[in-house]
Protein backbone atom coordinates (compact mmCIF):
# COMPACT_ATOMS: atom_id res chain seq x y z
CA UNK A 1 0.00 0.00 0.00
CA UNK A 2 1.37 3.58 -1.00
CA UNK A 3 2.19 5.71 1.59
CA UNK A 4 -0.88 8.12 2.35
CA UNK A 5 -0.92 11.13 1.31
CA UNK A 6 -2.12 12.95 4.68
CA UNK A 7 -1.12 12.22 8.18
CA UNK A 8 -3.99 12.04 10.91
CA UNK A 9 -3.58 14.69 13.77
CA UNK A 10 -4.01 12.83 17.80
CA UNK A 11 -5.88 9.93 18.12
CA UNK A 12 -7.24 10.05 15.00
CA UNK A 13 -7.14 7.22 11.84
CA UNK A 14 -7.56 7.70 8.15
CA UNK A 15 -9.96 4.07 7.08
CA UNK A 16 -10.64 3.17 3.83
CA UNK A 17 -14.35 1.45 3.81
CA UNK A 18 -14.82 -2.30 2.74
CA UNK A 19 -17.88 -2.09 0.52
CA UNK A 20 -20.40 -4.80 1.06
CA UNK A 21 -21.60 -7.28 -1.91
CA UNK A 22 -24.33 -5.46 -3.93
CA UNK A 23 -26.61 -9.06 -3.87
CA UNK A 24 -28.27 -10.79 -1.20
CA UNK A 25 -27.96 -14.18 -0.84
CA UNK A 26 -30.93 -15.26 -3.05
CA UNK A 27 -29.15 -13.26 -5.82
CA UNK A 28 -31.08 -9.68 -5.90
CA UNK A 29 -29.05 -7.31 -6.51
CA UNK A 30 -29.52 -4.16 -4.12
CA UNK A 31 -29.39 -0.45 -5.16
CA UNK A 32 -26.98 1.73 -3.92
CA UNK A 33 -29.93 3.45 -2.05
CA UNK A 34 -30.91 0.48 -0.59
CA UNK A 35 -27.73 -0.56 0.87
CA UNK A 36 -26.61 -0.51 4.36
CA UNK A 37 -23.79 1.92 5.09
CA UNK A 38 -20.20 0.23 5.12
CA UNK A 39 -18.84 0.05 9.41
CA UNK A 40 -15.75 -2.25 7.89
CA UNK A 41 -12.53 -0.88 6.50
CA UNK A 42 -9.03 -0.84 6.30
CA UNK A 43 -6.78 1.39 8.65
CA UNK A 44 -4.79 3.19 5.65
CA UNK A 45 -3.19 6.29 8.45
CA UNK A 46 -2.51 6.51 12.05
CA UNK A 47 -2.12 9.77 13.93
CA UNK A 48 0.53 9.70 16.76
CA UNK A 49 -1.92 9.45 19.54
CA UNK A 50 -3.78 11.30 22.31
CA UNK A 51 -1.79 14.22 24.38
CA UNK A 52 -2.99 14.05 27.92
CA UNK A 53 -3.52 17.28 30.06
CA UNK A 54 0.08 16.73 31.48
CA UNK A 55 1.86 16.53 28.04
CA UNK A 56 2.44 12.69 27.54
CA UNK A 57 1.33 11.06 24.31
CA UNK A 58 -1.15 7.56 24.70
CA UNK A 59 0.09 5.45 22.12
CA UNK A 60 -2.53 3.82 19.83
CA UNK A 61 -3.81 0.33 19.74
CA UNK A 62 -5.02 0.05 15.85
CA UNK A 63 -1.87 0.38 13.23
CA UNK A 64 -1.80 0.46 9.56
CA UNK A 65 -3.31 -2.04 7.52
CA UNK A 66 -5.51 -3.21 10.72
CA UNK A 67 -9.11 -4.53 9.94
CA UNK A 68 -11.60 -2.96 11.85
CA UNK A 69 -15.32 -2.42 12.46
CA UNK A 70 -16.29 1.09 13.53
CA UNK A 71 -19.25 2.79 14.54
CA UNK A 72 -22.21 3.40 11.86
CA UNK A 73 -22.35 7.19 11.69
CA UNK A 74 -18.95 7.47 13.36
CA UNK A 75 -15.74 9.87 11.93
CA UNK A 76 -15.89 12.12 8.65
CA UNK A 77 -16.04 11.24 5.37
CA UNK A 78 -14.53 12.84 2.19
CA UNK A 79 -12.76 11.67 -1.12
CA UNK A 80 -9.20 12.05 -1.96
CA UNK A 81 -8.31 10.48 -5.96
CA UNK A 82 -11.29 9.71 -6.83
CA UNK A 83 -10.95 7.16 -3.35
CA UNK A 84 -13.60 7.62 -0.29
CA UNK A 85 -12.22 7.44 3.46
CA UNK A 86 -13.49 8.01 6.51
CA UNK A 87 -11.06 10.04 9.42
CA UNK A 88 -12.77 8.78 12.64
CA UNK A 89 -11.55 8.86 16.52
CA UNK A 90 -9.84 5.84 17.95
CA UNK A 91 -12.60 5.42 20.01
CA UNK A 92 -15.27 5.21 17.13
CA UNK A 93 -13.26 1.81 16.20
CA UNK A 94 -15.22 -0.67 17.82
CA UNK A 95 -12.83 -3.92 17.23
CA UNK A 96 -10.02 -5.51 14.90
CA UNK A 97 -10.57 -7.86 12.91
CA UNK A 98 -7.98 -10.80 12.43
Amino acid sequence: MAKPKLQPLGDRVVVKAIQREGMTKGGIVLPDTAKDKPQEGIVIAVGPGKLTEDGKRIAMDIAVNDKVIYAKYGGTEFKLDDEELIILRESDILAKKS
